[in-house]
């Protein structure tokens, strides 16, 4: 498999310097392409790579970088359409691509719609709507109500509970589970009485979900997540959480119960996100970050101590156990202070 430069330029909307003929067969980092590879430079901090990169051709910003590659694309920015052209360079399908596997069990009251894909033992529940160009890798579980919008994908191994519903054009990855119950449980002369789940979760188009992530069903009302939502491998997201549009969540993240992230959000890896809290739109919260409050002000956020020795790490753990004496000390030093300028 293989694009001229000519129709890889014409997809990413960029100008060809070099030659629209040349092939290229497969991509490549400055450091390691070779001839037939196409690479990218969008830090220009890595610009002096480029005398020495052996690609066929690489996607830059500035056209006087062209003279230091064989051929060059021209693009205003070169992240953006190397994201482009990676589309065109995925894997190809499975050989059961556009057909259902014999050993997939499905419902009788399901329906399915033209040019879907149902790979090996797969089940799919009562009523299950699946629309036109989805794709359900071997092993997937879909349960009672379950609908799909167009050209949805589902690797191997996705189950999805009762009634979740996935908008157009989703990926979701191998392992992750949506629809499983909340955390709920109500206290009762010391036993745990399971407080059982009845919503479910709605899921808009275009959103990516990592492996092995987690999302729960809601207590009454359902999870949402919003359209383009991005959400990495290893994410869990609790009962009644709200995800509003295009926001992005790293691997390792945990929101609990009934919280509402706004648009354009990034969540890093391993932070986590207190019940019942709202972020507005436009917050950032960096890796490790614990966030207990609600947030009304668009922004980045942190917590937590930089990484140190241990033996810094340690004197300065120290000192934050003090913090309540030395505020003390601080406050009757003031007192004092301020009434021997009385005096004074």
């Amino acid at each position: 498999m293989g694009y001229t430069l000519s129709e890889i330029a014409a997809h990413v909307g960029g100008e060809l310097f070099g030659d629209p003929d040349y092939c290229v067969s497969a991509l490549g980092t400055l450091d390691h392409a070779e001839a037939g590879q196409l690479s990218f430079l969008s830090n220009p901090k890595y610009a002096d790579k480029l005398s020495r990169c052996e690609a066929g051709a690489v996607l830059l910003r500035d056209v006087k970088d062209a003279e230091s590659v064989r051929n060059a694309i021209i693009v205003r920015n070169p992240y953006l359409a190397f994201a482009q052209v990676t589309r065109l360079f995925t894997a190809a399908e499975c050989g059961w691509q556009d057909s259902i596997h014999p050993s997939a069990i499905i419902h009788d009251s399901a329906e399915l719609a033209d040019n879907v894909t149902i790979g090996p033992n797969v089940t799919v529940g009562a009523n299950v709507r699946i629309a036109a160009g989805c794709q359900l890798g071997p092993g997937c579980v879909l349960g009672e109500g379950v609908s799909l919008g167009e050209q949805t994908r589902l690797a191997a191994n996705v189950t999805l509970y009762e009634k979740v519903k996935l908008g157009a054009r989703c990926i979701v990855h191998s392992g992750t589970v949506i629809g499983a119950d909340g955390f709920g449980f109500a206290p009762h002369n010391g036993e745990w009485i399971k407080i059982h789940q009845l919503g479910s979760v709605l899921i808009g188009d275009d959103v990516e979900i990592g492996a092995n992530t987690t999302v729960d069903c809601g207590a009454i009302e359902d999870t949402v997540i919003g359209n383009g939502v991005k959400i990495d491998n290893l994410v869990q997201i609790a009962h009644n959480v709200v995800i509003g549009d295009n926001s992005a969540i790293a691997g390792c993240v945990g929101i609990a119960g009934s919280t509402v992230v706004g648009k354009n959000c990034t969540i890093a890896g391993g932070a986590g996100l207190a019940g019942h809290i709202t972020l507005v739109d436009n917050v950032h919260i960096t890796a490790m970050s614990l966030v207990t409050r609600s947030i009304d002000s668009p922004g980045s956020y942190s917590s937590g101590t930089a990484l140190d020795s241990t033996q810094k790490w340690r004197k300065s753990a120290a000192r934050l156990r003090r913090i309540e004496n030395m505020a003390a000390q601080i406050s009757k030093l003031e007192k004092q202070v301020k009434t021997l300028l009385t005096k004074g």
